[in-house]
């Protein structure tokens, strides 16, 4: 698994990505600061969101309003992500959209440097523990990706509901409630079923009796 210390370092970012900021004109020192709105659209491959219950969906408008302020350490980023999310109601499994926003803050550091001014790559145990949950800015850029992905998925419900009144659906035959509120099955106790059953043997076996009786008697009649 590579950290996120050795993605930033390693990864060359793109410029030209929508999700990568520039943060040249902000500058190093510490108390600048700069706000930025950018509408980007949503990444996918995994998409962004809860897998397979709710998520925005790939290619959908994303609107990002960010400060970005440098401090001595790097450049600390806060934000707001707005969008639109589709999913499934688990209740009554109708498709269901979401208007989901998503606050975040993130500090992305500056990587250690030499005395050329180039970063200076982390090695294997070091502070990887600490590195394994930090953000870096790399050539004057840092990647918002996973800082706007972990946040969309905590704004997000974990079950998803089409409206808090929805009664779902009918655990014996599957009807939708909402639309069927008088709906119901007779419950039978489990514990009775082999006792009603017996009974209508019981009734069973007596009409039976009761036809050879009848039959017996117009026998005699006949004599």
């Amino acid at each position: 698994m590579i950290s996120k210390a050795g993605k930033a370092l390693n990864g060359h970012l793109d410029h030209r990505n929508p999700l990568v900021f520039d943060t040249h004109e902000l500058g190093r020192r510490p108390g600048a600061l700069q706000r930025l709105t950018r509408t980007v659209e949503a990444p996918g491959s995994p998409a962004l969101g809860i897998d397979e219950v709710i998520g925005v969906p790939e290619g959908a408008p994303v609107e990002l309003e960010l400060r970005l302020e440098s401090v001595m350490e790097g450049v600390l980023v806060t934000g707001t992500a707005r969008a639109s999310a589709e999913g499934e109601c688990v209740r009554c499994l109708e498709p269901l959209r979401q208007e989901v926003v998503a606050d975040f803050q993130e500090m992305f550091s500056y990587p250690d440097a030499d005395d050329r001014g180039r970063a200076i790559k982390p090695e294997p145990g070091d502070d990887a523990e600490d590195d394994e949950d930090r953000l870096f800015v790399e050539d004057g850029l840092f990647d918002l990706e996973p800082v706007l992905r972990d946040a969309v998925v905590l704004a997000l419900p974990m079950q998803p509901v089409c409206r808090e009144s929805c009664a779902g659906l009918c655990s014996e035959c599957g009807i939708r409630l909402d639309e069927n509120p008088g709906h119901h099955h007779d419950a039978v106790d489990m514990r009775w079923a082999a006792l009603q059953g017996l009974a209508d043997t019981i009734q069973d076996g007596e009409k039976d009796n009761m036809g050879g009786a009848d039959a017996g008697v117009d026998e005699k009649q006949e004599k």
